[in-house]
């Protein structure tokens, strides 16, 4: 029974001290030694230097120019002259369908337009003699008329006979189906042999990639802020005085590819409430292909002078979010901040901080409001990334 009640008298006065550090972080294991030195912590000024803060995006490459080669004559497919999936030029040939029945066609416009030609040659000579012979008065009026006529109907004979050779001679060139980009094609949808028909048979699709787009929307409540900001909207991207944006490909640890905003839509879309943005993007090595997500970084608002932290310096009181400052004297006390964005690695510190104060940026758990530390100071560096 003594023991029992002597373990009861030790709880009882354990109780208090419990309580008293259950109060702060870290529990127990803030409390200072009796007659120990004061804790040791890390303690810095933050960092404060312009920045501009960044909103994050999702969104997809698209190719400037996407084309669907098609036939534009009807025939038996002759040869195929790439390789798929290789780079192509504008003018290079991609397919022959067979040429003999348009060489053919192409000749026998070739002979009418010389046979008009004769005939309308004729018709001038006769109407020439007719024209001596009527100022003589040796023929009549009406046989003038009638050879003048003659001509006329000639020369509109040399003019569709000249239509129908260009004609031909299109029919013939677009035997040969030409890459109308530069870009990278994809596989052939036919193989030699098969007939092909005008404007229905695809062939292959070909998609430019350098530059390449970069399209994705934004909410109206973040649209607004940048109208505000950035004039963005307000004309300035038609102007050609487009925004800088990065964007991160899938997997990448920040962004890497630069781009330039160019196109804001013209309307919110009603069912969605969102905009769509497009960036222009260099893409000379070809790495990148339509179809891509990418997590955009976008300029949110103008350069301004920001406070900076590490998130290590910042701890959690409810749904508050505290900083421990220490005096000249050692002494720590805690400071509420209101958060913002990351930046190169740091935090920006929206309310609560002037710049100038000594944060504790290492050893939070040994930190009690009103009792002294014992600092060891360093100096961030200007940026963690």
């Amino acid at each position: 029974m003594l023991r029992d009640h002597t373990m009861r008298s030790r709880l009882v006065r354990l109780l208090p001290l419990l309580a008293a550090l259950a109060a702060y972080p870290g529990g127990a294991a803030l409390a200072q030694a009796p007659g120990g030195p004061p804790p040791k912590v890390t303690v810095a000024k933050p960092v404060v230097r312009e920045i501009v803060e960044q909103d994050q995006y999702t969104g997809r490459f698209d190719p400037i120019e996407f084309v669907e080669v098609r036939a534009r004559v009807t025939g038996y497919l002759d040869k195929i002259q790439f390789t798929d999936g290789a780079t192509v030029k504008k003018g290079d040939v991609l397919f022959v369908i067979d040429r003999r029945p348009y060489k053919a066609a192409l000749e026998q416009a070739q002979a009418a337009l010389t046979s008009a030609k004769a005939r309308l040659s004729f018709t001038q000579t006769d109407l020439e003699r007719a024209q001596t012979l009527s100022r003589g008065g040796n023929i009549s009026e009406q046989v003038t008329d009638q050879r003048r006529q003659a001509s006329q109907t000639a020369q509109a004979d040399v003019d569709s006979a000249e239509a129908a050779l260009r004609n031909a001679q299109l029919n013939y060139d677009f035997t040969e189906v030409k890459s109308p980009i530069n870009g990278r094609i994809s596989q052939r949808r036919v193989t030699e042999g098969n007939i092909v028909i005008t404007d229905q048979t695809m062939l292959t699709t070909i998609v430019s990639l350098d530059p390449i787009y970069f399209g994705f929307t934004v909410d109206e409540k973040s649209f607004l802020k940048y109208q505000r900001s950035l004039d963005i909207g307000m004309g300035q991207t038609q102007r050609g005085k487009g925004v800088p944006i990065m964007i991160a490909l899938t997997g990448d640890e920040k962004p890497t590819r630069k781009g330039t905003l160019d196109f804001v839509d013209n309307r919110v879309d009603n069912a969605t409430g969102t905009v769509l943005l497009r960036a222009t993007v260099e893409n000379p090595d070809g790495f990148i292909k339509p179809g891509l997500f990418g997590i955009v970084s976008m300029p949110a608002t103008k350069p301004f002078q920001g406070v900076l932290l590490p998130d290590e310096a910042i701890s959690a009181n409810q749904d508050k979010r505290i900083v421990y400052l220490v005096s000249e004297d050692g002494t720590a006390s805690a400071r509420e901040v209101k958060l913002g964005p990351k930046v190169d690695g740091y935090r920006v510190i929206r309310e609560g901080l002037k710049g100038d104060e000594t944060v504790v940026i290492n050893g939070l758990a040994r930190v009690r409001p009103g009792a002294k530390v014992t600092p060891d100071s360093q100096t961030l560096p200007p940026s963690r990334t």
